[in-house]
């Protein structure tokens, strides 16, 4: 569907009702907004309350805070590790293990 709005002395627009009950915008609800190619696109932020859960599955039970702290700091220091082993073997030097 293409909509027409009109821009105010304020640059604001009203989005049309069909697509804020689509994207299910409220009156408090942000959109981004994202200039590309001479041309705007628009969607609904997302909401941070539908991501509830979503790493349950991932959750460490039966840690202390400073066992996952340590879990935390470790994989950290073995994911810059890997970086830095990878641009040195673009290099063409070989770092061990």
């Amino acid at each position: 569907m293409i909509y027409t709005a009109t821009v105010t002395s304020q640059g604001q627009i009203t989005i049309p009702i069909e697509i804020r009950r689509k994207l299910k915008l409220d009156k408090n609800r942000k959109i981004v907004i994202k200039f590309e190619n001479n041309a705007i696109f628009m969607e609904a932020e997302p909401d941070i309350f539908a991501l509830e859960g979503i790493f349950k599955d991932r959750a460490l039970k039966n840690k202390s805070i400073d066992e996952i702290i340590k879990i935390e700091k470790d994989a950290v220091a073995d994911a810059v590790a890997e970086r830095y082993r990878i641009k040195m073997k673009k290099m063409g030097i070989t770092v061990p293990k």
